[in-house]
């Protein structure tokens, strides 16, 4: 099974940013056009890019739809999309514009019929991004803590049609502490299916654990803060996990 890195890009205001274990009062921006940073990780060798609509997820709407749009149309690269996907014209809209994965993640958590709709009627094209805290779900760009377990309310959307899950702790996302393998693995285990490894992953090493665990289940990583600050290259991390 192939282990894919998906270079990510969050967008905020029009811009690429980070925040710090999703609190949007911790931002840095990295840089103005989402196009160009999209198009240095697709001259890297990406074959995926991961895009976030943090004003999307923190409004509950498309709000930097357009920027998605232009990456999917403009570049010869595969596209996943999550932030303020809450209903069936946003994945109609996205799909019909070339995006190649929609992300659906707070929604599963508050209108349940709706994603269990959309996996029935797209399957491999929706992803459950499943943001955990402390192991329960997250929701609204991380601003709220669910009472419902990841791992429960994955067990129950694969019963729907689930393939594919990104599953993040947020206490580890943006920190470069490294990823919480276990966690992810575990989700691979419970849910038989392929998960997306997010967050935390700081340096090369961190693949070598990751990959030890891929016969699981473990599809890939995002990989966002640690390219921004150098830690080590696009380049760099598709070498390592074709050659490990």
């Amino acid at each position: 099974m192939t282990f894919t890195v998906y270079p990510a890009i969050d967008i905020r205001g029009g811009k690429c940013v980070r925040l710090i274990q999703g609190d949007y009062n911790q931002e840095t921006i990295y840089g103005d056009s989402p196009l160009a940073m999209a198009e240095k990780f697709q001259s890297e060798g990406a074959t995926w890019i991961h895009l976030v609509d943090l004003d999307g997820a923190k409004e509950r709407k498309r709000v930097n739809d357009a920027h998605v749009v232009e990456i999917a149309k403009e570049l010869d690269v595969n596209v996943q999309i999550g932030g303020g996907i809450r209903t069936e014209e946003d994945v109609n809209y996205y799909l019909e514009h070339g995006v190649d994965r929609i992300i659906l993640g707070s929604s599963a958590i508050q209108n349940p019929d709706f994603v269990k709709k959309m996996l029935q009627l797209h399957r491999e094209k929706i992803a459950i991004g499943l943001d955990a805290r402390d192991g329960y779900v997250a929701v609204d760009g991380w601003l709220e803590t669910s009472e419902v377990k990841a791992v429960d309310l994955a067990k129950e959307l694969v019963e729907n049609g689930a393939e594919i899950f990104i599953f993040t702790d947020i206490a580890k996302d943006g920190t470069l502490t490294g990823p919480n393998v276990n966690a992810i693995a575990n989700m691979a285990e419970a849910t038989g299916k392929q998960v997306i490894a997010s967050g935390g992953i700081s340096q090369l090493t961190d693949f070598d654990e990751l990959l030890r665990e891929q016969g699981k289940g473990i599809e890939g990583a995002i990989v966002g803060k640690a390219l921004y600050t150098n830690q080590f290259t696009l380049q760099d991390a598709l070498h390592k996990v074709k050659t490990t």
